[in-house]
C-alpha cells in the first residue's frame, strides 16, 4: 500500500510540473494560471518587459513635443495671420485677422529675403567645400600607416570645435580689425595699403573662415572613424598590387569614404542653412553687415523689431521646408550608395 500511495504521489507530482512546464510555453496559460492562483508573478514581468521601452523613450518622447513639435504648430498658425488696421479703428489699431497664405507670398517675393539667400549661397559655396576637403585631408592624413602621433593630432584638429561660436568669432573678429590685427603689422613693415578683412568681398570669406575653424574637426573625426571601419584586407591586397600611400587614399580610400563624405557634407549643408551666430557677432565691429544680411537675421528682425510674427514665422517655414527638401535628397543619396556598397 504504501509503495502504490508512493507511486500515486509521484505521479501526480510530475503531471503537475508538466502542466507547469507547458503553461510557461503558452502565453494564453500563463495568464489562465496566473487568474486561477497558480505561477503569480510570471505575467507581470512579462508586462513589465512590455512596457520598459515605453518608459525609458517617455523623457525623449515628451522633450521633442515640448521642443520641436509645439513650436512648429504655433509657427503654422501664426504664419497664417497677420496685424492689420481694422476698419473704423482709431489712433491705428491693429487686430490679428487671418491672412491665409498671403505672408508666404510676401517671404517669397521680399527683396531682403532673396538678398540673404544669395548671400548664403556665397557663404556656403565657400564654407562647405573647404570644410569637406580639409576634413578629408586630415583623416586621410591620421590614417596613414606612418602617421605619428595620431592622439595628439585628432585632439588639437577637433578642440576648435568644442569652443562656443560666438567666443570664437568674438576672438577672429578681433583679428579682424585693422588695428588689432597681425596682418596690419606686416603690412605696414611692408608698405602696403591695410587690408581690411570686414569689407566686402573679403567678408565672406572672413565669415566662412570662423565656421571652416570650428567645424573642421568634427567632420574629419567622422571621416576618421569611417576610415578605420575600412577592413585592413583590403589596404593589405592593394599595397601588394604596388599601390602607394597616395592611390591607396584616391582609389580605394576616398570612394569607400563616399556615404560618409556625403553625411557630413549634409550637415555642413544644414549649418549653413542655420548660420547666426557669426554674421550676428561681427555686426557689433563692422557696418558691412546689415540687419538683413543673412535669412534667419532677416526673420530676426521681422519678429523682434518689426513686430510682424507673420512674416517672420512664414519664412522660418520655408527655410525649415527647404532643410527637410534638401535632407531628403541627400540621405536618398547616401542609401543608394550605402546599397550598392553593399552589392559589391
Amino acid at each position: 500500500m504504501r509503495a502504490v500511495a508512493s507511486a500515486r504521489a509521484t505521479t501526480s507530482a510530475s503531471s503537475e510540473s508538466n502542466v507547469r512546464k507547458a503553461a510557461l510555453e503558452t502565453p494564453s496559460l500563463v495568464v489562465t494560471i496566473g487568474r486561477t492562483g497558480h505561477g503569480r508573478g510570471v505575467a507581470k514581468p512579462k508586462v513589465r518587459r512590455q512596457l520598459a521601452p515605453y518608459f525609458l523613450l517617455a523623457p525623449a518622447l515628451v522633450a521633442f513635443i515640448f521642443v520641436f513639435v509645439v513650436p512648429t504648430v504655433y509657427a503654422i498658425r501664426t504664419s497664417l495671420y497677420a496685424d492689420k488696421v481694422a476698419s473704423g479703428q482709431a489712433y491705428g489699431r491693429t487686430s490679428q485677422v487671418f491672412a491665409g497664405l498671403e505672408n508666404f507670398g510676401r517671404a517669397i517675393t521680399d527683396s531682403d529675403v532673396l538678398a540673404g539667400l544669395r548671400r548664403l549661397g556665397i557663404y556656403g559655396g565657400i564654407a562647405i567645400p573647404f570644410t569637406m576637403g580639409l576634413a578629408l585631408v586630415f583623416a586621410l592624413l591620421l590614417d596613414m600607416r606612418n602617421s605619428r602621433p595620431t592622439d595628439i593630432a585628432r585632439t588639437a584638429i577637433f578642440m576648435p570645435y568644442a569652443i562656443p561660436g560666438v567666443i570664437a568669432t568674438m576672438m577672429w573678429g578681433f583679428l579682424y580689425l585693422p588695428s588689432l590685427s597681425p596682418l596690419t603689422r606686416i603690412t605696414d613693415a611692408l608698405g602696403w595699403d591695410r587690408l581690411d578683412l570686414l569689407e566686402s568681398p573679403v567678408l565672406f570669406f572672413s565669415l566662412a573662415n570662423v565656421s571652416i575653424w570650428g567645424s573642421v574637426g568634427f567632420n574629419m573625426i567622422i571621416l576618421y572613424t569611417a576610415l578605420r571601419a575600412i577592413p585592413a584586407e583590403i589596404y593589405g591586397a592593394a599595397r601588394i598590387d604596388g599601390c602607394g600611400e597616395l592611390q591607396l587614399a584616391l582609389r580605394i580610400k576616398v570612394p569607400l569614404l563616399a556615404p560618409a563624405l556625403l553625411l557630413t557634407g549634409f550637415f555642413s549643408l544644414i549649418g549653413t542653412m542655420q548660420t547666426y551666430s557669426e554674421p550676428i557677432t561681427l555686426q557689433s565691429i563692422t557696418s558691412n553687415i546689415s540687419s538683413n544680411f543673412l535669412p534667419l537675421m532677416k526673420v530676426y528682425n521681422d519678429a523682434f523689431f518689426d513686430d510682424d510674427l507673420g512674416g517672420a514665422a512664414a519664412t522660418s517655414l520655408l527655410l525649415a521646408g527647404a532643410s527637410l527638401a534638401v535632407s531628403a535628397i541627400v540621405l536618398r543619396l547616401v542609401n543608394r550608395r550605402s546599397k550598392k556598397l553593399r552589392a559589391t
